[in-house]
């Protein structure tokens, strides 16, 4: 039975679930899209949402928060300089995960997780 178990594992120990995720959070912010498995995708939108949230008020406390989870310069300047300013008016829900199909080799379920606003054919026209 699987009770209380809230937090997919994805087959690795903490250590190298943490790694993964970074990692993962860090090419999202840098690519703006990603393609991975849905388990992956669906572990990273619980991991980046909050930073994501984070990124809204650009001060020192904020950065360094951020900083503790990604670890990565490069990520937290493009986090804070464009996506935070992009993403102040939006309540919540900064990740979309389309479902892509399966991947040749070991038949796993794929999709494409992308920062919202910067999808283009999704944007309402005004």
């Amino acid at each position: 039975m699987k009770k209380g178990r809230k937090l997919n594992h994805l087959g690795r120990r903490r250590e190298g679930r943490k790694a993964l995720l970074k990692s993962l959070g860090i090419s999202l912010i840098m690519h703006k899209r990603i393609f991975t498995t849905i388990a992956k995708a669906k572990a990273l939108r619980r991991f980046i949402e909050p930073i994501l949230t984070r990124a809204k008020k650009d001060d020192t406390s904020s950065r360094r928060l951020v900083f503790s989870y990604l670890q990565s310069n490069q990520a937290i300047k493009e986090l804070f300089s464009e996506i935070g300013k992009n993403i102040i008016n939006r309540p919540g829900g900064y990740c979309r995960i389309i479902r892509t199909g399966n991947r040749l080799g070991d038949n796993a379920t794929t999709c494409l997780i992308e920062l919202v606003d910067y999808n283009k054919d999704y944007k309402k026209s005004r």
